[in-house]
């Protein structure tokens, strides 16, 4: 998959079948949309392009942070490389776009750029100045400028719209072990390991740290049953989410205690995957009743991954 990020790098592309959306999720909603497209490129023998913004267009209107990623974005383009796609439009939503009226959209961009022959969308698509600019405006144009829309109807999964507003609630409301029937793959938060307190290490938890990123939504403050992926492989653990009240004043953060795990992690990147929520995060008398509760802790995680059938 060739990816561009700017509109000036595209060039010297061939003609495309375009799948048009955020995809900030690509969630199950999203694959079946592109899973038509690339099946209809293939069929007409074309190119198929996703078409996506690099920033979310509402935190650029709104000029602060209103809408959290669900995936990174090295995860976002694979996942979408997978699903076997040509060509990625990951293009910036800036002035120039923002301010770009529907039908000059359509052919400077859609047209102009991408070489759109035909594209698909959700049926509450919108896009040009105002997000005036909807599916119907797109197939009115098509009749004219002869290419060709398919709109697809709402995406529901047990009489719930799939959507990205839908997936970050579940996620802000700790319902994780949901995410898979709709996103088509669990929750998770990666990044590099750093240095924390240490304090699990003195009472026999030892505990991977990831320092929480602002631009990513989060699950609520508390311990979870996930799995660790490093190099590749998958550890059973169990992670904690939150400020550690017990211990001091911190930040919020993300620890993970790998079972039966020793090796040095501290700079290396890691991947957790959310599972299921187990219980709130509280604050504690003592270190000593902190450590009893997360021996049982410990327990239910192991529980949980031994019904998977997962080795510890």
């Amino acid at each position: 998959m060739i990816i561009f990020n700017t509109l000036d790098e595209i060039a010297n592309i061939k003609s495309t079948v375009v799948a048009l959306g955020n995809f900030d999720g690509v969630h199950k909603g999203h694959q079946e949309l592109i899973k038509r497209t690339v099946k209809t490129a293939e069929a007409a023998s074309l190119k198929s392009a996703i078409f996506t913004f690099s920033n979310h267009p509402k935190n650029v209107n709104s000029g602060e942070l209103v809408v959290k990623n669900i995936l990174y974005f090295d995860e976002k383009a694979r996942i979408i490389e997978s699903l076997g796609v040509d060509y990625m439009f990951n293009i910036p939503f800036d002035e120039h776009i923002r301010s770009m009226e529907a039908i000059d959209f359509i052919d400077q961009v859609l047209i102009g750029k991408f070489k759109m022959k035909q594209a698909y969308c959700g049926f509450n698509y919108r896009f040009g100045h105002m997000a005036k600019g909807t599916p119907e405006v797109l197939m009115h144009e098509g009749i004219e400028r002869g290419f060709g829309i398919h709109v697809l109807e709402p995406f529901q999964i047990d009489g719930n719209l799939v959507s990205s507003t839908f997936i970050r609630n579940l996620i802000a409301e700790g319902k994780v072990d949901q995410c898979p029937k709709y996103m088509g793959r669990n929750y998770a938060i990666g990044g590099e390991v750093v240095v924390g307190n240490k304090i699990g290490r003195t009472i026999g938890f030892p505990t991977s740290n990831l320092i929480i990123d602002e631009s990513m939504v989060t699950p609520p403050n508390g311990v979870y049953v996930t799995q660790c992926i490093y190099n590749g492989i998958k550890y059973p653990s169990v992670t904690n989410v939150g400020v550690k009240p017990t211990i001091g004043d911190y930040k919020k953060n993300v620890e993970t205690h790998i079972f039966n795990f020793n090796k040095e992690l501290y700079g290396k990147t890691i991947r957790v995957e959310f599972l299921e929520k187990t219980r709130d995060e509280r604050k504690f008398d003592s270190v000593e009743e902190l450590s009893k509760q997360i021996t049982k802790d410990c327990i239910m995680a192991k529980a949980y991954h031994r019904n998977k059938g997962t080795a510890i």
